[in-house]
């Protein structure tokens, strides 16, 4: 039985996973609390954001093209930077899905208490876990399929969003409350920056909160049929996908409902539908996020497999961790990494309010994933140099090259810096250094191991 993952992810489920990463549960829950801080502002903000992020995909699109042996991301690193940085990437990345999948499985068993509050938080959690653990265990085609319908769920919703709000706006609707649909809405009240430049930076972090996961189509490179086709189709649509989106849907939402009057601690998307006179709104967004944190903790569980099954290729983790399953699915990757999550029982049995603890390794795994981000933009200026002739003759170049390179890594130094400003995130970026020292203790341990196995395969 070979040893090499199969590619039965097809065109239709790409473009579905790499619509999924860019929209996450923050859009329907959190929109609101973000619209309050940083005001009609917010629109600007995604722009910028997602401009920096697509230049980031192309740039790792353009190496995962130029280098068909490359199965995931964090295989860049290790090629370009060194095992050091290989390793530092993909455990990095590895926890930091850890920390989100726990996060999102917690978020979906309070909004299945929407629908039974009886069911006690810990149980729930321990069924998603096993029920999550069990799909992904029966093969890659079926993760694909869950991935496509759960994205069709939110990508249904936003557009159902857009087109009401757009024909409120076009019938100037007037709310109960006396505001009447309309663009100017968006710069009646206070202008668009109603906090200044403080507010505008602030929403940055959010901003790149609601982006985490973007990048997780590099994952699934090495699954994927035709990825020369389809993955710049994918990666190319990232702009649209924030117009339509982000930008589109929240423009909508404050050209009916000011800004300054959209409640913080509730979901816009539930307020805007219930204006326009859906009974059930409550509970159908309610229901949306639920899919929407269910495909995050989906994907969560798929990306850490396959960044396990990588590390134990390049023997910086267990050899046991690179073996597949009969279905060819890295079985063992997968019950460890669940077994983690699975604390997440155990913290919800012991603390019945948990939130706290959550915002705080949250923000420690922005944090790293910033850093992820920044290390695969050095690997690609590395690339750039060692492997000049391969960027020269790819057709899926970075637009701009090392200088947009150089350009993206500012704007990573840039949103870290906002990191360590703010209150909220100012903990877990403090808290990040812990982790990257245990990483380069437990590396220098076993170095020799790792760098042998590096200059094996370099010679083969």
């Amino acid at each position: 039985m070979t040893n090499e993952l199969k590619r039965e992810l097809s065109n239709r489920h790409i473009q579905l996973i790499a619509i999924g990463g860019a929209i996450g549960t923050g859009l329907f829950f959190g929109s609101g609390n973000t619209i309050s801080k940083a005001g009609p502002s917010i629109l600007f903000t995604y722009m910028i954001v997602g401009f920096f992020l697509f230049m980031f995909m192309r740039a790792m699109g353009e190496i995962l093209l130029a280098k068909s042996k490359f199965k995931s991301f964090p295989e860049i690193a290790h090629e370009y930077l060194g095992p050091f940085a290989g390793f530092i990437v993909g455990w990095s990345y590895w926890m930091s899905w850890v920390i989100t999948v726990m996060a999102d499985v917690t978020a979906i068993s309070q909004y299945i208490k929407y629908f039974n509050p009886n069911i006690p938080t810990w149980l729930t959690c321990f069924a998603i876990i096993l029920l999550l653990l069990t799909l992904n265990l029966t093969s890659t085609k079926l993760f694909g399929e869950l991935e496509f319908w759960f994205a069709i769920i939110k990508v249904v919703t936003i557009i159902a969003l857009i087109v009401v709000g757009a024909v409120m706006v076009f019938l100037a609707f007037k709310s109960p409350s006396g505001n009447t649909a309309s663009v100017t809405n968006l710069w009646n009240h206070e202008g668009m920056f109603p906090f200044g430049l403080a507010g505008f930076l602030t929403s940055f972090q959010m901003a790149v909160f609601a982006f985490t996961g973007i990048e997780f189509i590099g994952i699934t490179a090495g699954e994927t049929k035709n990825p020369e086709k389809t993955l710049p189709r994918a990666i190319n649509s990232v702009p649209l996908r924030i117009i339509i989106f982000y930008v589109g849907a929240l423009a909508v939402i404050m050209m009916i409902v000011p800004w300054n009057q959209i409640n913080p601690e509730n979901s816009p998307f539930v307020g805007l539908f219930a204006l326009a006179g859906i009974p059930f709104a409550a509970g159908l967004i309610n229901f949306v996020v639920l899919t929407a944190a269910a495909s995050s903790a989906n994907s969560g569980i798929f990306a850490n497999s396959r960044v396990l099954f990588s590390l134990g290729d390049k023997k910086q983790a267990p050899e046991a961790m690179h073996r597949l399953s009969s279905r060819g699915v890295p079985r063992n990757a997968l019950l460890v990494t669940c077994g983690l999550i699975s604390i997440t029982v155990i913290l919800n049995l012991i603390i019945p309010n948990a939130e706290t603890v959550f915002v705080y390794i949250t923000s420690v795994a922005t944090s790293i994933t910033v850093v992820v981000w920044a290390l695969i933009v050095v690997a690609y200026i590395s690339y750039h140099r060692k492997d000049h002739a391969l960027h020269k003759a790819s057709t899926f170049k970075l637009p701009g090259g090392v200088f947009t390179a150089y350009a993206v890594l500012a704007f990573f130094a840039f949103i870290l810096v906002l990191l360590l400003i703010e209150p909220d995130t100012r903990i877990g970026f403090i808290l990040s250094p812990i982790w990257y020292g245990a990483l380069t203790f437990i590396y220098w341990r076993h170095r020799a191991t790792i760098k042998k196995h590096a200059d094996i395969a370099k010679h083969a």
